[in-house]
């Protein structure tokens, strides 16, 4: 027989040896990434306990490197770092493929919209994944302060301005989006095979209050960011921590962080649940 050929029957098992290959890959990934809504979970669930304590007049950090922090300093936090890292970065990974892989079929609009938010996507658990594995490797990170510090650097310039505004205009958009999909349970198009009865409401009801409490934080975070770019203040800029302990100090400041923080604990645990029932 000449080199490089085969028979049928071969070719056709080592076709079907591949091809289970790549399945079990592709199922091991969704596995992984499905554990990346679960680290997401923890992390608002954290945040909203933080926002929580500030409500009560207690101290910390209500943003994504002191819910980090804390987790850190807690018997088993190591190990848990490195599971909410390991799943951050599957489900960035799992995001990635879906700019290429995921918007076959799909054409003009419709296929760069899927795009975009996939690729917004993949950006964001990519981000939260290096902060988890910064502190499982024993680092620590300042958001506040390092917000700060960039808004101030960019403040400097006209195009600095500009880039500040733009994404100051950019968060009240999302924040508006994901109050908008809370109100209107558009969220519940991306779950499916959820239970019936109470469960199913619990888990609807959990979406509709998480997603509204986070749209209500970011739009506080993006009013700051737009508010200290404008009065050349970049001590305003100082993150979510900064967006909620500011929301604290308003008339009846404390009654709504208290209901934030309640919100972006069901958020936390609404994501959670999320893993579940995504659709992948």
């Amino acid at each position: 027989m000449a080199p490089g050929t085969g028979t049928p029957g071969r070719d056709a098992a080592d076709k079907a040896s591949d091809a289970a290959e790549d399945a079990a890959n592709s199922k091991g990934l969704e596995v992984a990434a499905r554990a990346g809504y679960v680290a997401a979970g923890i992390l608002h669930l954290l945040i909203g306990l933080i926002a929580l304590g500030l409500a009560r007049g207690g101290s910390g950090e209500a943003d994504q490197s002191g819910a980090i922090g804390q987790l850190a300093g807690n018997p088993g936090g190591t190990a848990l770092l490195w599971f909410c890292f390991v799943g951050c970065i599957a489900l960035a990974l799992f995001q990635f493929s879906e700019v290429f892989f995921g918007a076959k079929g799909r054409h003009g609009k419709d296929k760069l919209k899927l795009q975009a938010k996939s690729g917004g996507q993949a950006v964001v658990y990519a981000a939260i994944g290096v902060t988890f594995g910064r502190y499982a490797l024993g680092g620590s990170s300042d958001s506040s302060g390092g917000a700060s510090s960039l808004t101030g650097s960019l403040m400097t310039n006209p195009a600095g301005v500009a880039l500040l505004l733009a994404v100051g205009v950019g968060i009240l958009v999302v924040g508006g989006y994901f109050a908008y999909s809370g109100a209107t349970r558009h969220f519940l198009k991306n779950l499916s095979g959820l239970p019936s009865g109470r469960a199913g409401t619990a888990v609807v009801v959990l979406g509709m209050v998480g997603y509204i409490a986070k749209g209500f934080a970011l739009g506080v975070l993006g009013v700051l960011i737009i508010v200290a770019t404008v009065t050349n203040n970049p001590e305003q800029s100082t993150g979510l921590d900064g967006a909620l302990k500011s929301l604290r100090d308003q008339p009846f400041g404390v009654w709504l962080l208290g209901a934030v923080a309640l919100g972006l604990m069901a958020y936390g645990v609404f994501m959670a649940v999320r893993s579940k029932y995504q659709r992948m």
